[in-house]
Parts: C-alpha cells; sequence; structure tokens
C-alpha cells in the first residue's frame, strides 16, 4: 500500500522540516519529494505535513506516520539485505556528540548490530568540534555531530533545530551584570557560538563553570550556576529556557564519512537516517 519510496522521501522532509534541505539530502528535485509526499497523502487520504511558505510542521496524523514509515522501511531494509546475501564484516569507528547520549540513538545502535554483527562498532562519544578534528584525522570512519556553522554543509543533513539558552527554573539574568556561563571547553562548538553571541551584541560575561561532560554542565545548570546553550529539542529535566539574552540560531547536526567509507560505514548511516526523528526523543 505505501510505496517505500514516498516513505524514505516523507522520513527526510519530516526530519528537516524543509522540502528543500529534504530534495538535497536525497539527491533529487524539489518537486519530486513535493510529488512523493503528495502520493503518500493520497494514498493514507491524511494531510501529513501543515505547510505554508515559511514553515513545514507534521500533523497529527504526521507523527503517527513517523512510527510506520520507520518499521515499514527497516523491513524492506532487513528482506534486501537477506536476499542479497551480503554479510558486512570489520571494525567501525562511530563518533556521536554527546548531544545524543540521552536520545534514543542507543536504540538505532543496537538494532544496527543486531542486523550486522559480524560488524565490531567502537562508539566514540565526544564533542562535535572533536570529533570533526578525529574524522578530519582519519581515526574516525562516520561521526554524527553539529555543523561547525552555517556555511558549514559537509555530510548529510540529519536534523534541524534552534539553540536556547536554558537554566534552572526561576532563574534571571541580571542584565547590569556579566552572563554567567556554563559552557564546554574548547573546541566546543556551541561555546564558540555563545561567546559569539554575547560579543555581537555587546553583553559582558563570565564563564561560571566548565566541564568536558555534558552531565556536568547540566548539573552546574540545575544548581543556578548560570546559563548554557543547548539544542531546543534536547533540554534536559529540570532545565528550561531563560530569557533575556540574544538569538543563538539554528543549529544543525550531520552524518560525516572519512575519506575511504567502508560499507558498514554507509549501512550504519542509513540507519542513522532512516531513525532521526528518534534522535529528537528522550530516551
Amino acid at each position: 500500500m505505501y510505496d517505500p519510496v514516498q516513505l524514505r522521501t516523507f522520513l527526510t522532509v519530516a526530519q528537516t522540516l524543509s522540502f528543500t534541505q529534504a530534495a538535497a539530502r536525497l539527491g533529487v528535485r524539489q518537486s519530486t519529494v513535493s510529488q512523493h509526499v503528495r502520493r503518500l497523502e493520497e494514498a493514507t487520504g491524511r494531510p501529513l505535513f501543515a505547510r505554508d511558505t515559511h514553515s513545514v510542521a507534521l500533523t497529527e496524523d504526521g507523527e503517527a506516520m513517523l512510527g510506520f514509515a520507520r518499521t515499514i522501511l527497516e523491513a524492506h531494509e532487513r528482506a534486501a539485505a537477506f536476499f542479497t546475501g551480503t554479510r558486512l564484516r570489520g571494525r567501525l569507528r562511530f563518533g556521536a556528540s554527546e548531544d545524543f547520549v540521552l536520545t534514543r540513538l542507543p536504540e538505532i545502535l543496537e538494532g544496527f548490530r543486531h542486523e550486522h554483527p559480524e560488524v565490531d562498532l567502537e562508539l566514540s562519544v565526544e564533542l562535535s568540534g572533536t570529533l570533526h578534528e578525529r574524522l578530519d584525522a582519519g581515526r574516525l570512519d562516520l561521526v554524527l555531530a553539529k555543523r561547525r556553522g552555517p556555511q558549514d554543509e559537509r555530510g548529510r543533513l540529519v536534523w534541524r533545530d534552534r539553540m536556547v539558552w536554558i537554566g534552572a527554573e526561576g532563574l534571571r539574568v541580571d542584565p547590569e551584570r556579566p552572563v554567567p556561563l556554563i559552557v564546554f571547553p574548547p573546541p566546543g562548538i556551541t561555546r564558540a557560538r555563545a561567546l559569539e553571541v554575547l560579543e555581537r551584541d555587546g553583553r559582558a560575561w563570565r564563564i561560571a563553570c566548565t566541564s568536558g561532560s555534558l552531565s556536568g554542565l547540566v548539573a552546574a545548570a540545575r544548581a543556578g550556576l548560570g546559563v548554557m546553550a543547548h539544542t531546543r529539542g534536547l533540554i534536559p529535566p529540570g532545565l528550561v529556557r531563560v530569557s533575556g539574552l540574544p538569538e543563538l540560531g539554528p543549529v544543525e547536526f550531520a552524518l560525516l564519512l572519512g575519506r575511504r567509507p567502508a560499507p558498514a560505514a554507509e549501512a550504519l548511516a542509513a540507519a542513522v537516517l532512516r531513525g532521526a526523528d528518534r534522535l529528537s526523543r528522550p530516551a
């Protein structure tokens, strides 16, 4: 009843919330993306997206279709692998941004290991900036990390969101005093963005806490030591958005392959892209 090609297009639009970006990721025309979505909506008899000239959002039926589409595509991939007789082997060094530690990324990795038991998967959880450096040095095969900035178009776009300021509930930032910052150490991309927007806005700041782990930053924020820049869709429990500070702008997460990507890296990249909507949901 449902065409896997149309379902893959639907998932890509749902993850990027952009017909243009979905077309770029899939390597097709934007009109083709629109056609796939329209045909899938005709097949379901329900609108899956609410869209206008400025935005794209999932409808309630679109949210429901996410799980069905992912399940159908995963079954399709398993069947294709079974009948082609392909068995992936070897070592796969995968690096993931710490942003995804508390999401459902482990579920995606567990499914991949089940499908490809002969692949030795090595997971590294680091700052996005560190992951970029390790990939460029040939020490990782595949990376899921923030893009370095608005001009960075490397890799395959997985998910787009906005960065916001967060802190303990009830925290107020005094406009007459330096902004107390809770940040990763360099080369953290989030850290660089926070400092850049504050300096551009002429706001004084001070470092209230530096930690190389997300759990350390969250603990400091929950204690009310200051504010931290964070992805809007991944706000940890116990923290809320803080107003009165300059906008941090959008953030994009992308998959980047090493110089000589092995079939296992391509297969894991495909699995992450299929399940990318789960990356914005807590475990």
